[in-house]
C-alpha cells in the first residue's frame, strides 16, 4: 500500500513523511538511563525507534495518530522519557507540549530549525541540548536528504552539545512505512482523527 497520500493529508505537509533508519536511532540510546520507560509518540510497532530501544532492553510504549492516539490529546499511563522523530510541520506545537509535559525528551529534527527564532523563545528559560552528527541521516527511500539532523534534547545529555559519529553501514529502510496504509482504506472513525490532526 502507498503511504504518501495518507501522510500528506494527515500532516498537511509532505515533508512530514520521514521514516528514521535504524542507524539514526542508535546514537541516542546510550544516553537513556537503564530501566526507564521510553515513549515513542509518533511511531508504530515497526518503527526503528521502537525496535532499537526494545533490542537494547528498554520497555517501550508507542502511539500513533493512525491508531487514534493523537499526540496532542494522548499520553500513556506510564512513561519516563520521550524519544521520536516528530512531524516537522507541527514542530513548534510538539516542543511546546513536550516542555509542558515536564519530562526528558529527545526529538530528531532538521538543523534548519536553528535558523529560526522559535527555539530561542521556547528554550529561553530552560536548557536545550543538541546531539549532532558527522553525517546526514537519510530518511525513507528516494533522493538524498539535503539537510543535517540532530536530536533536540531536554534533560538527557550530560552537556549542552555533543558530536557523534554515526555508522551508516546498514542502510536498511524503516519498516514503519508499511504500517501506514493509503488514506482510501481508512474507516470513517480514523478519518475523523485525521481531520482533527490537520493544520
Amino acid at each position: 500500500m502507498k503511504s504518501s497520500n495518507y501522510l500528506k493529508k494527515l500532516y498537511g505537509n509532505p515533508t512530514d513523511e520521514k521514516y528514521t533508519p535504524g542507524y539514526g536511532v542508535l546514537p541516542i540510546i546510550k544516553y537513556i538511563p537503564e530501566g526507564k520507560i521510553v515513549w515513542c509518540p509518533f511511531d508504530t510497532k515497526h518503527s526503528e525507534f521502537v525496535q532499537k530501544f526494545k533490542d537494547a532492553g528498554f520497555h517501550v510504549v508507542y502511539s500513533h495518530i493512525y491508531n487514534g492516539q493523537d499526540f496532542f490529546n494522548y499520553e500513556p499511563s506510564q512513561w519516563d522519557i520521550l524519544v521520536s522523530n516528530p512531524p516537522f510541520s507541527r514542530k513548534v506545537e510538539v516542543f511546546e507540549r513536550c516542555l509542558k509535559l515536564g519530562k526528558p525528551f529527545a526529538l530528531l529534527m532538521s538543523n534548519y530549525w536553528l535558523n529560526n527564532v522559535t527555539p530561542c523563545r521556547l528554550f529561553q528559560n530552560t536548557d536545550l541540548e543538541l546531539l549532532m552528527f558527522d553525517k546526514r541521516i537519510q530518511f525513507g527511500k528516494g533522493k538524498n536528504v539535503p539537510f543535517n539532523s540532530s536530536y533536540f534534547c531536554h534533560k538527557i545529555l550530560p552537556k549542552q552539545i555533543i558530536f557523534e559519529q554515526i555508522d551508516v553501514t546498514d542502510k536498511s529502510p524503516s519498516c514503519m512505512q508499511d504500517d501506514i496504509p493509503d488514506k482510501a482504506n481508512i474507516n470513517p472513525q480514523e478519518n475523523k482523527a485525521i481531520m482533527n490532526f490537520q493544520l
